[in-house]
């Protein structure tokens, strides 16, 4: 076996580790994301608060994004993956007592702590992407965000199961999703402790050699200032922090919503499930069309799915509707994520990777942040047809970004080194 061949096997085993654990994180994090504004209204008895509790995780995600990005860097990839899984198995744990001892502020915390786990794992996407050549890159990264689909399917689902267990063993019914999020961050943990080897910078490091274009030291570096002013920069980030606002705004209380219109807990976690197979379930097919079809038009086309959602979504009340919405919403997102996650990791160097990635990641979750914690109170002031229509405006504002940069996000053509 020839030295590409055994970096090929490498980024494999690799991609797949990633797959395994973005599945089990994101089963533990959709779990919590279903009921968080439901439990923001319970402890509180305040609706204009319901959308703290998300808000917070995507600030405790945001923060901690840039944090888990220099400590990929200093301790390993590996070593680092670990470790913030770990920590956030400890936020699930006290999310749950705080539940049991109806504590808003115990909660907040407990939230804030638990995203650890979801910040390090999204950077997981780009880990895949710096193991493996531009052109497989998409679908490198598409294979990760796939991790979601058993968290679309079992998530939503243990929601009803864990609730009940925790009744019936006599204690409050939402602090058992909580407990089961922690143990699926405790067995994810394990999965990358044991399987993510070789340490996947080492990887990426042999791999630039190959690629001119990927190779830039330390001392040639761009900063951050220069990094940002770049056209497809800006692109990508625009459609990972647009498309992230609008999914998290019409997600997160989509399930206030339809309580309020007599839903069941059942039917609720059905949405969510839908939802949720929608941002995961078709990303084998999203990497496919980004590295044949070229980034720019897939994110073109998840823009616009975005805003057909948040304009049905108001329509009706019913059930089936209200599915489709929120399954749109969920794969117009998974266009602009994978896609954008692709095309920001196509104009930066192993040198720039970690600062740029981590803030870029700090900037979806202060965005999304924000949204979440005025999504309450636009559904008080403006109600669900309004954030519908803000929503379909964020949409149209990512769509004449993209269409304004032409046909620039090709997919890379790359020419290997000369030995």
């Amino acid at each position: 076996m020839n030295d590409v061949q055994e970096q090929g096997k490498f980024a494999r085993i690799i991609t797949t580790t990633l797959l395994s654990v973005q599945g089990l994180v994101s089963a533990s994090t959709i779990t919590s994301a279903t009921i968080a504004a439901i439990v923001g209204q319970d402890i509180t008895g305040n609706t204009n608060l319901a959308g703290i509790p998300g808000s917070v995780s995507q600030l405790g995600a945001a923060f901690s994004a840039l944090i888990w990005s220099f400590v990929f860097e200093r301790l390993g990839r590996r070593a680092g993956l670990t470790l913030g899984l770990s920590v956030g198995a400890s936020g699930a744990a006290l999310a749950a007592f705080s539940v049991m001892r109806g504590s808003f502020p115990l909660l907040l915390l407990g939230l804030a702590i638990m995203a650890s786990a979801k910040a390090s794992t999204d950077l997981g996407r780009f880990i895949a992407a710096e193991v493996n050549p531009p052109e497989r890159r998409g679908r490198a990264v598409a294979t990760v965000v796939l991790g979601g689909t058993l968290g679309s399917v079992l998530g939503p689902l243990l929601v009803d199961s864990s609730s009940a267990s925790a009744r019936g063993l006599g204690i409050e019914a939402l602090s058992g999703p909580y407990a089961v999020a922690g143990l699926l961050l405790i067995l994810s943990a394990i999965v990358a402790f044991l399987f993510l080897r070789p340490d996947p910078a080492k990887l990426a490091e042999q791999l630039a050699e190959r690629y001119p274009n990927e190779k830039r030291d330390k001392a040639s570096a761009r900063t951050r200032a220069v990094i940002f002013k770049e056209p497809l920069v800006i692109a990508a980030i625009a459609s990972m922090i647009l498309g992230y606002a609008v999914m998290v705004m019409m997600m997160g209380i989509t399930s206030l919503h339809m309580r309020q219109h007599a839903h069941s807990l059942r039917a609720i976690s059905i949405v969510f499930s839908i939802h949720t197979l929608g941002m995961f379930a078709f990303s084998v097919f999203t990497g496919q069309l980004i590295d044949r079809w070229g980034r720019q038009k897939v994110i073109i086309s998840g823009a616009i799915m975005l805003l057909a959602s948040c304009l049905i979504a108001p329509l009706s009340t019913h059930f089936w509707p209200i599915a489709l919405a929120l399954f749109l919403l969920g794969l117009g997102w998974n266009f602009c994520y994978v896609g954008g996650s692709t095309l920001l990791s196509d104009q930066l160097s192993a040198a720039e990777k970690a600062a740029t990635q981590g803030t870029n990641d700090m900037l979806i979750g202060l965005t999304s942040a924000s949204v979440s914690a005025l999504s309450g109170v636009l559904l008080f002031r403006i109600g669900y047809g309004g954030m519908g229509i803000f929503g379909a405006v964020l949409s149209g504002v990512l769509l004449l970004i993209m269409v304004g940069f032409g046909n620039r996000s090709k997919p890379p053509r790359v020419v290997l080194a000369s030995d």
